[in-house]
């Protein structure tokens, strides 16, 4: 049908179009102009072909076969319209209509309209017989394009015969005319015959648009009609009617959407032209103000050059105004007392609410003290609680009997409780957290299940120790703190920093300290550099940096966030120092000593060049070396401070040969950062970043000291191990730590710790000596026996040649 009805078309706007014959004697510059416009013909039927290909011979009955066929069933006018496309065929039809009107006429149409352009799109598709002389080609079968030599002729015929039309000659194209006139002329033309073959390119486009409509609702018509069940056909009905619904609704959303558009469109409008009229009634506003003041200005002006005149009144004028004026005078001199006392009134109000208001300021802060002495107290009374129901249990042991079964449940509501969901009217002032300021867990998560219980207890004890010392010990330090000023260094900094820094302080104090540290060694853009060597070659601790990465910090949130950014910090840090420092490169601990730095300066740089000082100035020259020969020297140290200061300690240990160096050594090379909880680690960070490894010395016997006597009570070597793998996290007490470590521990020389330290180093460079003595010995007396085979066994050369 589509085949039939393009050739139809074809044909009858061939007959309609077809143009005269053109005459015998052409027109020189014409003639002369024949190339060129040629060339643009050629041009544009070539894109004509490209633009819309001819459509094939459909297979099946064409021609005189399907002329034989009866007549369809259905011969209505409107069995071949489609109602989907009720538009696109009016303007097929009135394309038709009007196409006929123009070529039944004597060509004298409207100047805008062309009815050889109009078709010019089928034009190039009108199939034609091919060249008989064309071997391989059917004359049946291949569509030909119009010959461009007709074309060319038909154009200028087409010229010549709307010549009384065109707008750029208004009395019609004669041969009189000169060739540049004629050349103008067809050039114009040629423009208008390009904007008429655009718009026939898009009504083009438009008419194949709807053609693949068609051809859709053909498809789905036979679809419909192929089904072999009405369930199918029905199917089909309901989804066609599905998708009528959705674009149904997709037009009253877009309809929606369009008025709510309008109606911003209409506000907004509303509001430019208020803003408008505001403008407007401001710049009419200022135009009077300017006008007033200039009139003002003039008037004062002319009385100061022309003083007006004063007519001489009578005598008792004077009188009367000076009368007048003292008058006023006593009014105001009544109103200025009035005045007077109604301000010794307010001033007095005002001491007397002052005075209410200190009065309540006292009264409050003298309750929130009492408060958190109360809530001090409450806690202490709970971890005593759990700790009796945990010495309960150690008593029951395993015995199943209602009253283990009583007490597991008493534990387990007592781990699960929280003070504010026992009571919702009462004061929290400051409530357990999950994590501190700094990202470690309040409550440790131990391993063994049985050590649940301790944790709450030891949060309880931190959080009640804290509440107790807010007033007493942590407001004037922090007081203390705020006043110091420039910082410089002091007894009195030693004396602070020995009692801990202020979180909001600590960032400044820390850079100050690791600046004192590394001054000598910093450079502009050094942090940066190694960076970038790091990018340029791989160093061989990366592969042990990575894998180190994951196990930095487990209980801090900071660390074990997916989404955080610290470990990739971390990562730059430990790659930029093992370039700064080649001999020691990468060592286990250090991303502990780095992420502590980073968790409280949060700056890349800062945190390198705090790992910087303690590597390389604070701690002796080999701590962290392959050898580790300075951290065991300082194992050695230990034991001897600790039988100078704990004897009766050591005497316990030594019965129960307990080696503490399998505990202590993590302590010294990483300075506490797994074993103290955050705020008693961070305290000992400010002290140990001024005064240096002394403070890890007199931490390390004052943690022992703290738990002297629950050590004495053991008595199994296993049972001590055990607790001393834990003992550290259950210090609550800052201030007695403190004070056990910087004055129980008294006197402790530096001179004292350095000569251990060399007599120390002397002893353990002598053992390893004499064990390098060995070994050499021992692969001098295997090199010289040789590769001994025992009797009856067979070597592995002799074995490969027996295969």
């Amino acid at each position: 049908m589509v085949y039939w009805l393009q050739q139809l078309q074809m044909k009858r706007w061939e007959f309609h179009s077809s143009p005269p014959a053109p005459p015998a004697v052409p027109d020189a510059a014409l003639a002369a102009n024949g190339p060129t416009l040629r060339l643009e013909l050629e041009q544009e039927e070539a894109e004509l072909e490209d633009f819309l290909c001819p459509v094939q011979t459909p297979p099946g009955l064409v021609g005189v076969a399907a002329a034989l066929q009866p007549v369809p069933a259905m011969p209505l006018a409107l069995q071949n319209i489609s109602l989907k496309h009720l538009g696109t065929e009016i303007q097929n039809t009135m394309y038709n209509i009007r196409g006929n009107r123009q070529a039944q006429g004597t060509g004298h149409g409207p100047p805008g309209e062309d009815p050889l352009l109009s078709v010019e799109p089928w034009r190039t598709e009108q199939p034609l017989p091919s060249d008989p002389g064309t071997p391989g080609k059917d004359p049946a079968d291949s569509p030909k394009s119009t010959p461009k030599s007709s074309l060319t002729a038909n154009l200028i015929q087409k010229a010549k015969r709307q010549n009384s039309t065109f707008p750029f000659f208004a009395e019609g194209f004669t041969w009189t005319r000169t060739a540049q006139e004629k050349v103008l002329a067809l050039e114009q033309q040629v423009l208008m015959l390009t904007k008429e073959l655009k718009s026939q390119k898009e009504l083009v486009r438009i008419l194949h648009k709807a053609l693949e409509a068609a051809q859709q609702e053909k498809r789905a018509s036979s679809a419909y009609l192929a089904a072999a069940e009405d369930k199918d056909r029905l199917e089909l009905v309901r989804h066609k009617v599905r998708q009528i619904a959705e674009l149904g609704r997709r037009v009253e959303a877009l309809e929606q959407e369009r008025e709510s558009l309008l109606q911003t469109a209409g506000l907004q409008e509303q509001q430019v032209q208020e803003l408008r009229r505001h403008v407007q009634l401001l710049m009419d506003k200022n135009q009077a103000k300017q006008q007033v003041i200039c009139k003002l200005s003039e008037k004062v002006t002319q009385d100061f050059t022309h003083p007006p005149i004063q007519p001489p009144g009578p005598p008792g004028a004077a009188n009367r105004d000076f009368l007048s004026q003292q008058e006023k005078m006593e009014h105001l001199k009544d109103d200025m007392e009035a005045y007077r006392t109604q301000n010794r009134f307010l001033n007095s109000e005002i001491h007397q609410v002052t005075k209410i208001w200190r009065r309540v300021a006292e009264k409050e802060r003298a309750l929130l003290m009492k408060c958190a002495y109360l809530q001090a107290k409450n806690c202490q009374v709970e971890s005593k609680y759990l700790a009796g129901l945990r010495r309960l249990q150690e008593a029951l042991g395993g015995e199943a009997t209602e009253c283990s079964e009583l007490l597991k449940q008493l534990i387990q509501e007592a781990l699960q409780w929280e003070a504010g969901e026992a009571s919702a009217d009462g004061v929290e002032l400051s409530p357990i957290s999950e994590y501190d300021e700094y990202g470690f867990l309040t409550v440790p998560n131990y391993e063994m299940e049985d050590l649940k219980l301790l944790a709450k207890i030891q949060a309880l004890e931190v959080h009640s120790h804290h509440l107790l010392a807010h007033e007493a010990v942590e407001r004037p330090l922090r007081e203390r703190w705020a006043a110091l000023g420039d910082l410089a260094p002091s007894v009195e900094l030693k004396q602070l920093l020995r009692a801990g820094v202020p979180r909001e302080h600590r960032p400044r104090v820390w850079r100050w300290l690791i600046h004192l540290r590394v001054q000598h060694l910093r450079s502009p853009g050094r942090y940066q550099e190694l960076l970038n060597r790091g990018q340029v070659r791989e160093h061989p601790a990366t592969r042990q940096i990575e894998l180190d990465l994951n196990r930095t910090f487990p209980n801090n949130k900071h660390f074990t966030c997916p989404t955080s950014s610290f470990p990739d910090k971390l990562r730059r840090v430990l790659l930029a120092f093992s370039w700064q420092n080649p001999t020691i490169g990468y060592c286990q601990g250090l991303n502990r000593l780095a992420a502590i730095a980073l968790l409280v300066l949060e700056e890349e740089e800062s945190a390198f060049w705090c790992l910087v000082a303690i590597v390389e100035t604070i701690m002796p020259a080999d701590y962290y070396s392959k050898t580790l020969m300075s951290s065991q020297v300082d194992q050695r140290v230990l034991q001897d401070l600790l039988l100078e200061k704990l004897p009766r300690l050591m005497a316990h240990l030594g019965q129960h040969h307990v080696d503490l160096s399998f505990i202590t050594f993590n302590w010294f090379l990483v300075v506490f950062a797994d074993s103290l909880i955050s705020n008693i680690l961070l305290r000992v960070w400010d002290a140990f970043l001024y005064e240096g490894t002394k403070v890890v010395f007199r931490y390390a016997l004052a943690i022992f000291k703290y738990n002297e006597e629950a050590i004495l009570r053991l008595q199994d070597g296993l049972e001590i191990y055990q607790y001393l793998r834990f003992f550290t996290k259950t210090i609550c007490n800052s201030q007695k730590l403190m004070n056990i470590a910087f004055n129980d521990m008294n006197p402790f020389p530096m001179k004292q710790l350095q000569q251990l330290r060399m007599a120390h180093r002397e002893r353990l460079q002598a053992e390893l000596h004499e064990l390098e003595q060995l070994k050499a010995e021992y692969l001098e007396t295997r090199n010289s026996q040789g590769p001994a085979v025992p009797e009856g066994c067979t070597s592995e050369d002799e074995g490969e040649g027996d295969a």
